[in-house]
């Protein structure tokens, strides 16, 4: 990287490398998801979690059973309410893919009302009454009654060449499975997946984000979103694509037009692809990413943590460097699942991210996405970037933005200021005719995964609409709040972006002592 490149200059640079870092109640503005398991599922890990700098807990399904994980989520509620640290939940259902292994790449018809064997033996020839499969624990990973997915998309067996299994018994390592439609398995290998988790634990626990593994296509996304809308309140869910195969870096832009947001799988894509080319996909994926103000999660960055107290030279640089590409989020997986180190891993990669923040080159970053933006300007595209331009210049501690949805917010982050946005989510009234509810959960700790954004949840008795009298009561509480957390002081100013009846309005105020 050349050194005009970085936001500072090069002595101040050199001075700050001995400096200790400042402890902050915003380690960074990159945000961390640390997966929960068996390491840190106690109260009191996850409590330390929270304080070191967990955002999003991501609950992994390629393991344990549905009651394993609804204990850690039970405490995961306990520990948000002990460290009054906002927490989302993204959920994660298949991990690895299961393969059915069709050697003589012979189609294969299956009658819907008929009973298929699934086998761990890949020795067998795969017919209409035996597939086998490459996964030997499939037996001990279902029950009878669950639903097995087998075919080209994810979540639909309305294409004929994909069907819905329903388990029928388990004998020995063997799964007996009812066939629910009639389809013809062509090629030589087939994916398979187990969704039951989504519309049993997910529904349960109204998730906030789903993780859906090998995404192949803008298709995938659009029949699980499908699936999710019937599925009551996870049409609220944001589904996350995760790309780690080649076919979903072909079609990555297709995809990231569909999805909530993208997980850059490393482990699995370092596979596929020579690595040296790994490198050469994260940097034009999180630009994409970040020009579309869609949220960029990179994972596999410091797996020598999962056993170690420190990370190598190679992965703190490699977490920089996620970070100076524009990513929103840093995915640990192992490290605190079931790595021996959960607190300090968050910790360290915090503190490494924090760092990081402080060279990147926001003022380039800004004009490249004006520019990719284009004229004319959306309104509120024109809002959030004048409320980012505004803070930049005046040298504001914090930009506060009020809204109800979440995308002015989210707006505001793409642009990438270099103070934090307290987003202050206005909660709205909300009816089925048979009970009124409010909304502003889910748009809350949704923004959780966003760089640069934290949310706070409005009192409902102050909506937030257009009354004056109202937005000043609102206005008060989060200047408050960023006192209390030490990010607001005496004589500093702030911008805010908030609606006055039709109009978005974008104004500048100096704090008296």
């Amino acid at each position: 990287m050349n050194s005009n490149h970085l936001l500072l200059e090069e002595p101040i640079r050199m001075a700050s490398i001995l400096e200790p870092s400042k402890p902050s109640y915003f380690p960074s503005m990159t945000k961390i998801v640390g997966t929960l398991g068996p390491k840190s599922r106690s109260v009191e890990v996850i409590s330390r979690c929270l304080m070191a700098g967990m955002s999003v807990a991501r609950f992994d399904f390629t393991w344990g059973d549905a009651e394993f994980h609804q204990e850690t989520l039970e405490n995961l509620k306990i520990a948000i309410k002990k460290t009054k640290k906002l927490c989302s939940v993204m959920l994660d259902t298949t991990g690895p893919e299961l393969l059915v292994v069709n050697k003589a790449d012979h189609p294969i018809p299956l009658e819907a009302e008929s009973f298929v064997v699934l086998t761990p033996d890949q020795e067998k020839e795969a017919t209409s009454d035996l597939l086998p499969v490459n996964f030997g624990g499939l037996a001990k990973a279902v029950k009878p009654g669950d639903t097995i997915f087998l075919g080209q998309y994810l979540f639909t067996g309305s294409e004929t060449t994909s069907v819905w299994l329903e388990v029928s018994e388990v004998k020995g390592d063997d799964v007996v499975c009812l066939i629910k439609n009639s389809a013809v398995l062509a090629g030589t290998l087939y994916t398979l997946h187990v969704s039951q988790v989504i519309s049993t634990w997910g529904v349960k626990n109204n998730v906030d984000f789903l993780s859906l593994s090998h995404t192949r296509s803008g298709q995938d996304i659009r029949e699980a979103r499908e699936y999710l809308s019937k599925l009551g309140d996870l049409s609220q869910t944001q589904i996350f694509a995760k790309i780690e195969n080649v076919e979903g870096l072909v079609n990555f832009d297709e995809i990231l037009q569909e999805a909530d947001g993208i997980i850059l799988a490393r482990g699995n894509l370092g596979i596929d692809l020579p690595p040296e080319k790994v490198f050469l996909f994260q940097k034009a994926a999180v630009y994409k990413c970040n020009m579309a103000g869609k949220p960029a999660v990179v994972t596999r960055v410091v797996d020598s943590m999962t056993d170690n107290l420190r990370p190598t030279r190679a992965e703190a640089t490699d977490v920089a460097n996620a970070v100076l590409d524009g990513a929103d989020a840093i995915l640990l997986g192992a490290e605190t699942m079931r790595g021996l180190y959960p607190v300090e891993t968050i910790s360290i990669v915090g503190k490494i991210c924090g760092e990081s923040e402080k060279v990147y080159n926001q003022d380039s970053y800004f004009k490249n996405t004006v520019k990719y933006v284009g004229e004319p300007m959306s309104h509120m595209e024109s809002i959030a970037s004048s409320a980012v331009r505004a803070a930049i210049k005046v040298k504001a501690s914090v930009i506060i933005c009020f809204t109800s949805s979440g995308r002015a917010a989210r707006l505001i982050a793409k642009y990438r200021p270099t103070m934090p946005v307290l987003s202050v989510v206005i909660p709205r009234l909300k009816t089925n005719q048979l009970r009124w509810t409010f909304t502003g959960g889910f748009e809350a700790r949704q923004s959780l995964i966003i760089r640069g954004l934290f949310p706070m949840l409005a009192d409902p008795q102050h909506p937030g609409g257009s009354k004056s009298a109202t937005n000043e009561t609102v206005l008060k509480v989060a200047l408050d709040h960023g006192r209390n957390i030490g990010v607001i002081k005496s004589h500093d100013r702030v911008v805010v972006c908030q609606k006055v009846g039709d109009d978005s309005v974008v104004k500048i105020i100096e704090l008296q002592d």
